[in-house]
């Protein structure tokens, strides 16, 4: 049994719908609170340095937009190959699944390898272009360029666990974020605190961690138990495997990569009305909404081998029932987190800093209109996702660019242009944007689901 973990694959074609959501899903929102904490606990414990926290914490949050590009790049083959995988297998084409698997192996490291040049070359001035003052900079640089050398662990790690739970094997697929996040919480304090590293050990302790999760995938995709193996044989980039890939995962690399570009319009729309401390209050928004979307990201993972199970199987009652269940949950506990963020902002902000005065009161009084309109995430994400697991590359790309690219960086640059209080308007891009988004994506979906079913494999 690999890893000592007793982890058998569910039956995805039989067993209850409720129950497998339970035992896919619920790994999976835990894997995804533990890779909250691996995304934030670096930000947690920078903005707690003594005296130069808050400052410290604007600089690691101007990184964001090319640590999001990475992820973004990840996402591109892991969640454009994993539903690929799932719907070849499905149809009992084990053959092409592997040889999907070896594509995005492939793609994973050369992507991860440009990257990293690009970045260590030109990443000090794309810092610059992205908000950071002469203030900020050293403490953003010093990040960056140890963290960019850890890309390639990042990008195996994330990319090819999707091909871990996509099998059923949701526990080991927690395992992955566990196992990293648990050594990035111990490394981080005895780095930046008692090795006096301060910002760089926050990046050295996330490489190593990350390198941890990668090594402990490759192993799970080179054992006995998976059915997607990694051998030599397949490792080759094939034009009817990378195409199918690259189209499915188009979408959740546009959802991705265009955080990179909302985080740069934040940035250098705030330090324009509100400075340094804005940015930083930004910093903070950014990790409360990740509370809020990735749990939401691990329900959906959780009901994605269901629905491209059950439809490449052509077992459109199991569909059905898997998205009917997945929404009202998705829904319910994005309506929850959103009331309770709401009501108690000041928690949260907190959590990252409780040093600086001016910090705490700008980010509790952004943050009520920033994620006003959160609740309307469960909707809109349960059903773009399920227009992937779908198929439906197309459908699911044009809401991912809708709410990012066609309403929300518009909308912050073009509402501060009406309003007086133009460091509000900006904060309330993002409420207006989720709103209309989420409103425009469910009824679509509720429109072309039936018709998708009639379509025929």
């Amino acid at each position: 049994m690999a890893f000592g973990m007793k982890n058998q694959a569910a039956d995805l074609g039989k067993d209850s719908i409720g129950k497998l959501l339970v035992k896919l899903a619920l790994p999976a929102i835990l894997a995804q609170i533990v890779n909250m904490l691996y995304n934030i606990v670096d930000r947690i414990y920078i903005g707690h340095i003594k005296d130069i926290g808050a400052i410290a914490l604007t600089g690691v949050g101007l990184c964001l937009p090319m640590i999001l590009l990475v992820m973004a790049f990840s996402a591109l083959t892991g969640m454009g190959g994993a539903p690929k995988a799932a719907i070849y297998m499905g149809k009992g084409d084990l053959e092409s699944a592997r040889k999907t698997l070896g594509s995005c192996v492939v793609m994973l490291i050369g992507t991860a390898v440009i990257l990293t040049v690009v970045f260590l070359m030109f990443g000090r001035q794309l810092l610059y272009v992205f908000g950071a003052s002469d203030n900020t900079i050293s403490y953003a640089w010093g990040y960056l360029r140890i963290y960019v050398c850890g890309s390639i662990f990042v990008m195996i790690s994330l990319g090819l666990n999707s091909f871990i739970t996509t099998q059923g094997f949701s526990l080991v697929g927690m395992g992955t974020i566990l196992i990293g996040a648990a050594i990035n919480i111990i490394l981080d304090p005895v780095f930046i605190f008692g090795f006096q590293m301060g910002v760089p050990g926050a990046a050295l302790a996330t490489v190593i961690s990350q390198a941890v999760s990668a090594v402990w995938v490759l192993r799970f995709l080179r054992g006995k138990q998976t059915k997607l193996k990694i051998e030599k044989k397949y490792l080759q980039l094939k034009r009817e495997y990378v195409l199918p890939v690259l189209a499915l995962g188009v979408s959740p690399f546009v959802m991705q990569s265009t955080e990179s570009l909302i985080n740069i319009s934040y940035n250098t729309s705030l330090y324009k009305y509100g400075g340094d401390l804005a940015v930083s209050a930004m910093t903070i928004l950014s990790s409360v909404m990740q509370m809020i979307f990735l749990p939401l990201s691990g329900l959906t993972q959780g009901a994605q081998p269901i629905i491209s199970y059950n439809y490449g199987a052509g077992n459109d009652t199991r569909v059905k029932k898997a998205f009917r269940l997945l929404f009202f949950v998705s829904f319910g506990f994005a309506t929850t987190t959103c009331a309770l963020i709401l009501c108690f902002p000041g928690i949260f902000v907190q959590i990252f800093n409780n040093s600086s005065k001016e910090l705490y009161d700008m980010a509790s009084w952004a943050m009520r209109i920033f994620l006003a309109g959160s609740f309307a995430m469960g909707a809109q994400i349960a059903c773009q996702q399920t227009f992937l697991a779908l198929g439906q590359a197309k459908v699911s790309l044009f809401f991912a660019c809708f709410r990012k690219l066609i309403l929300m960086i518009p909308l912050i640059f073009v509402l501060p242009l009406f309003f007086q209080d133009k460091l509000m308007a900006v904060f309330l891009a993002e409420a207006v944007s989720d709103l209309l988004a989420a409103a425009a994506t469910t009824i679509t979906f509720f429109i072309l689901f039936p018709r998708i079913l009639k379509k025929e494999r």
